[in-house]
């Protein structure tokens, strides 16, 4: 079950405990060591209607880091790939014009709007890529993302910063602001309360109008094992199913109910 609530204005922007940063790659492991115990149960997920879906990585990470979900979603019937820009380390100019290009290109070649399934920073691209361009995407869906102008909800910011600089160039330039503003598309953020990177209030999207097509999915996972967790790819799987233009919230049923919380998110 999804709640969608505007988070608390006079809440003090914090990373995770570090608790949960240490438990990260141990947890991370046991997730992806129940994605290849279910996996051929998962071949019972809805299956594709064969559009186009396109999965871009976390910060630090590349294509290989997001081949299990890749696979998973080839294996139901749909037109899937990655990114192919190396590792999501930059975020300048040349990397935003390397991503339309890219969604231009799968748009074109499949014939028909994109879906974008973005992990952590890919979920932040994928969100402003679907704001720039609206016309080639069919919904967008990140899981874990900082989708906040603060980037105090992170402990990876101090790394991003020096990397990166603490005002890119694409946010130089007015783009990359207001991050919490949803695009134009059916959006869904999946989140977790125990995530060890993004501290959950940063990737809760608040829905100031009624009519928006936008939703909080709550997980019980870890950050790392967000792209692998059975969980998460049933959630997945269910939002990449819907027909284009009949968009629903997320409801669980039936047994999967047990491993989506139904607490609050504000």
């Amino acid at each position: 079950m999804t709640q969608t609530r505007t988070s608390e204005p006079n809440l003090v922007a914090r990373p995770p405990s570090r608790l949960l940063t240490l438990a990260e790659p141990s947890r991370a492991l046991v997730e992806l060591a129940s994605f290849y115990a279910l996996r051929p149960a998962m071949s019972l997920l809805p299956k594709g209607d064969g559009h186009g879906v396109l999965v871009l990585p976390g910060f630090m990470a590349s294509d290989s880091s997001t081949r299990p979900m890749r696979s998973l979603l080839s294996g139901l019937g749909y037109d899937v790939q990655g990114w192919n820009l190396g590792r999501n380390v930059r975020v300048d100019n040349g990397r935003v014009d390397a991503m339309k290009l890219c969604l231009e290109a799968m748009h074109e070649r499949t014939g028909g709007k994109v879906s974008i399934v973005g992990w952590s920073l890919g979920g932040v691209f994928a969100r402003e890529l679907a704001k720039m361009m609206p016309d080639k995407v069919r919904l967008v869906i990140s899981l874990g993302s900082p989708i906040s102008d603060d980037r105090g909800h992170t402990n990876a910011a101090r790394l991003f910063e020096w990397l990166n600089g603490k005002e890119p160039e694409p946010v130089q330039q007015g783009m990359f602001t207001g991050l919490d503003v949803a695009p134009p598309v059916p959006t869904t953020s999946i989140l977790t309360k125990t995530d060890g990177v993004v501290a959950w209030r940063g990737s809760v999207q608040a829905k100031s109008d009624p009519a928006e097509q936008t939703e909080n999915i709550e997980v019980l996972a870890s950050h790392l094992g967000l792209g692998v967790n059975p969980s998460v790819m049933l959630a997945i799987a269910d939002r990449l199913s819907q027909p284009e233009g009949g968009w629903r919230p997320f409801e669980a049923r039936g047994l999967a109910r047990a491993v989506f919380p139904r607490s609050q998110l504000h």
